[in-house]
């Protein structure tokens, strides 16, 4: 039996593209393809458009390409909507030998148009996310002109993302959400573990500093800071 690496990325204000849906197609290909899943990876809340160096999933799903027959994903668009990352991973699959499918079918095969088709799913992919930020900016501008707040500070331990919300009349919005941020969150639970301990915490500030935990915008740790993070 033929085995595949299975890629997930999904934003999460999309329902219809959860990683639980990804999955389920994915597992439905691989049924009717008599293939055996290997390895699962995935990217939660994370753009097509993000580098592939900062997007671990996508990496670790490269690194296992030597062990098996297909790179699979559950549409296309899931694996980039940039042309050179898509490209680039392209390149990546066709070194190793490994076949890139997409559970829907779309762009699946050896011809030259399959090749062609590939090519038109990215270019539109990558359309799609410059259109996207190029309403999201053209919303956020209107709310500044009505006077409405469009920003501020996100809490430590939380990302804001912006979700695109319609109301009746069909016309689009965005709001902004605010999700944990894992990295940060560790470092708040190492912090107040240390003052669990009866670090002070000026000392709690410098041990975060030499287990390599930075503060978000870089540089040392400031005590009323970290005080903060342990009380918030």
């Amino acid at each position: 039996m033929k085995t595949a690496v299975a890629y997930l990325r999904w934003s999460l204000d999309r329902q219809d593209l959860s990683g639980e849906a990804q999955r389920a197609a994915i597992l439905r290909w691989a049924a009717s393809n008599d293939v055996t899943v290997a390895e699962w990876h995935e990217d939660a809340g994370v753009s097509g458009g993000t580098p592939i160096e900062d997007r671990p999933g996508l990496l670790a799903a490269t690194a296992a390409l030597g062990d098996v027959d297909f790179f699979v994903v559950a549409k296309r668009d899931r694996l980039a909507r940039d042309v050179l990352t898509a490209a680039f991973v392209e390149r990546l699959c066709q070194r190793a030998k490994v076949a890139i499918v997409s559970a829907d079918g779309a762009g699946n095969g050896t011809t030259p148009e399959d090749a062609l088709m590939r090519s038109m799913i990215d270019a539109f992919a990558a359309y799609e996310r410059l259109l996207i930020g190029s309403r999201t900016k053209a919303a956020l501008a209107a709310k500044r002109a009505r006077g409405e707040k469009t920003g501020g500070s996100v809490p430590y331990g939380k990302a804001a993302v912006l979700r695109e919300v319609r109301g009746v009349d069909g016309i689009p919005r965005f709001v902004r959400d605010e999700i944990p941020c894992e990295s940060e969150m560790l470092t708040i639970g190492r912090a107040r573990a240390l003052r669990r301990d009866g670090c002070s915490i000026r000392m709690v500030a410098l041990v975060l500093g030499e287990e390599g935990h930075r503060p978000r915008k870089g540089g040392a740790w400031r005590p009323e800071t970290v005080r903060r993070m342990v009380r918030s």
